[in-house]
């Protein structure tokens, strides 16, 4: 039953990334290094792995994984701001920190939610002896159980991709805001912030003054830290030296543009003279300012210009081909393509404000791609008169062109084999020539996973206290949306009650192929459930057996055969 009870764990446990796989590499010989990819290798100079230290006892972590994490020195105590992207790098990070003070940690800071910030947390913690403040916005929470929850299959599956974590060692160049991701090299530790706030917040920590100010960019439930003392500025994610990613690539809801470029005036209205990035190398001086200003310029630049076409009812493809940024936004270091693209940027907006539908009505319900594929090969003699145009588009290096026609030729099932290698040879070629390691390693990615029969493995180990960080609620609407249709009766209606030792009742009533789930019992129910919700969450997640714990005493079910076979109509 072993191998049945772990159907969840990917959903609830995976976070950010959960899937690495071997595969045979792309034998097609990489196409000459542009200088643009070149720009993108000396990028790495942002990430050499080092301590830096500035004035007043503050030291940056920075190429410990993504994100950088920072030590700030107060008086007898220390205070940190981002915790890396694992336990494995927070344990380096922190003997490092240990080294220059090894005063206790009365506080850690979350900008935001994004696991290159949070899932350290747990080691810095284990190595206190009085729990540290967590401090984070009040919506962080719930973000970090959104990354956990109902998305996480396919959000993990494009990260993986869009971080390259599957790809050779050497063939990651960076991942355009740190050196790699180091998610899945130790279990996850994210510790829920203990110290919460809205709009702001403003405490004495170890003699140190802490404004927290709330700074929606590039996501909702960012913050910045601001030292007045010290005139100090930990921006979080909405500066690093890149063109910022507006819209990310392996998914994320919609980032308001507007308010990114808000929270970039209220850093500016403070005129910092040190600015502390989480991603990239911290900055200071009198071009600080400047920096930052010409940053919200660009953004504005993109978001403005895409509504005033949008207004023209161009779309996103004609927005894209008109907008050009202003010379000395584009001249920028802190602009460049790294990270986030003007054309990403454009699509993000058009469907931020307008939704999906460009307007032009051939898009609205367009011809399936299988039917569209038969249309075109009827059109020009037939499937094989097809492969060779794909075969004419990767001769002539078209590979674009040959990526879309290798789509048609997919969905009629046509010479699949040499169709996918063709496909793969493309991605490959394409994913080599990019600049942005977004695309870079999203591309070759997905050439590696073509040329191999990839099986996702879970890189990242369930581990328990990770789950008493995460409410039992999620995992019932991750149980909701992983219903197998085919797997339940449409006739007929089941009632599953859960009562759990802390008070807690969940009813979960399968009906018309839909499972609702319920806070209050209902008096009629086909199957009753009772345990501990750690209990039930280490079943769901795998760790503990649902027969053994039956059997043990520890889950008490009425008809435990039927709910073992329930259990089942939530798998693939």
């Amino acid at each position: 039953m072993k191998k049945n009870s772990t159907f969840l764990m990917i959903s609830i446990i995976c976070i950010l990334l959960l899937s690495c796989s071997k595969t045979d590499s792309v034998s097609t010989p990489a196409p000459e290094i542009t200088l643009e990819v070149e720009k993108l290798y000396k990028h790495s100079e942002e990430f050499t792995q080092n301590i830096y230290s500035y004035e007043n006892g503050i030291h940056a972590a920075v190429g410990y994984g993504i994100a950088n994490s920072y030590l700030i020195e107060g008086s007898g105590l220390n205070i940190i701001i981002d915790a890396t992207d694992s336990t494995f790098q927070a344990e380096k990070v922190y003997s490092e920190f240990k080294l220059i003070n090894a005063n206790p940690v009365a506080a850690i800071i979350y900008t935001h939610n994004h696991g290159d910030h949070t899932l350290g947390a747990k080691y810095f913690v284990d190595q206190q002896d009085e729990t540290p403040l967590v401090i984070a916005h009040e919506s962080t929470a719930k973000s970090v159980e959104k990354i956990f929850g109902i998305l996480n299959p396919i959000i993990s599956s494009r990260s993986s991709k869009m971080f390259g974590t599957a790809l050779p060692e050497g063939d990651v160049v960076n991942v355009g805001i740190g050196p790699y991701l180091s998610v899945g090299r130790s279990a996850p530790g994210y510790i829920k912030p203990n110290v919460t706030f809205d709009n702001e917040l403003k405490l004495n920590i170890a003699g140190i003054a802490f404004e927290f100010f709330h700074a929606p960019g590039e996501t909702d439930d960012q913050i910045f830290v601001w030292l007045p003392e010290y005139q100090a500025l930990f921006p979080g994610d909405n500066i690093y030296k890149t063109f910022p990613n507006l819209y990310t690539i392996r998914g994320t809801s919609h980032r308001d543009v507007n308010a990114w470029i808000n929270s970039l005036d209220m850093m500016i209205a403070l005129e910092p003279k040190n600015i502390f990035p989480s991603h990239t190398l911290p900055f200071s001086g009198d071009s600080a300012l400047e920096t930052l200003t010409i940053y919200r310029d660009g953004i504005q630049f993109v978001h403005d210009q895409t509504i005033r076409l949008m207004n023209q009812g161009m779309r996103p493809e004609e927005i894209i081909e008109n907008i050009e940024l202003p010379s000395a936004v584009a001249a920028s270091p802190y602009l460049q393509e790294f990270y986030g693209t003007v054309r990403w940027s454009v699509k993000s907006i058009f469907n931020g404000y307008l939704g999906w539908f460009s307007g032009n009505i051939s898009e609205l319900d367009p011809t399936t791609t299988f039917k569209r594929a038969k249309f075109v090969s009827n059109m020009i003699g037939g499937p094989d008169a097809l492969f060779a145009q794909l075969e004419k588009a990767i001769i002539n290096e078209e590979m674009q062109w040959a990526l879309e026609l290798s789509d048609l030729l997919l969905a009629m099932d046509h010479r699949t084999s040499e169709t996918t290698r063709f496909r793969a040879e493309a991605a490959f070629y394409l994913g080599t020539m990019a600049s942005n390691p977004n695309k870079r390693n999203y591309f070759l990615s997905e050439a590696q996973r073509l040329l191999g029969d990839q099986e996702s493995v879970n890189i990242i180990p369930p581990e328990v206290s990770m789950l008493e960080q995460i409410p039992m609620d999620m995992f019932f609407d991750v149980l909701r949306v992983n219903l197998n249709p085919d797997k339940v009766d449409p006739n007929e209606i089941i009632t599953a009650c859960f009562e759990f030792s802390s008070g807690l009742n969940k009813a979960m009533i399968l009906r018309n192929q839909v499972a609702q789930i319920q806070g209050v019992l209902p008096s009629d129910c086909t199957l009753n459930i009772k345990t501990e919700e750690r209990i039930l969450k280490q079943v769901l997640a795998g760790i503990k057996n649902p027969i053994v714990e039956i059997a043990n005493g520890n889950l008490t079910v009425d008809k435990d055969v039927q709910f073992l076979r329930l259990l089942t109509a939530f798998r693939p």
